[in-house]
């Protein structure tokens, strides 16, 4: 079975500061599944904890709404 590129690429290295979340347990699932994609995608195992912060970087990196207001007050 040939493996589709995701939209979450392979993960870059970066320093990395412990934040503590709480979620629902479909949502835990779902991370799951999805680590386990991505680490069949990329031959690199992973875990939800190394995905949560790239995904959450990738959503914020096209939220328009979010990137106008960062470069309304980089302006001011």
């Amino acid at each position: 079975m040939s493996a589709a590129k995701l939209r979450l690429g392979p993960l870059p290295k970066s320093t990395t500061v412990k934040l503590t979340i709480t979620v629902p347990r479909d949502l835990q699932i779902m991370l799951d599944r999805y680590a386990a994609q991505h680490s069949q995608t990329y031959g690199e195992k992973v875990d939800a904890v190394a995905l949560v912060p790239h995904m959450l970087a990738a959503f914020m990196a096209r939220d328009r709404a979010f990137k106008a207001m960062r470069q309304s007050i980089a302006g001011s």
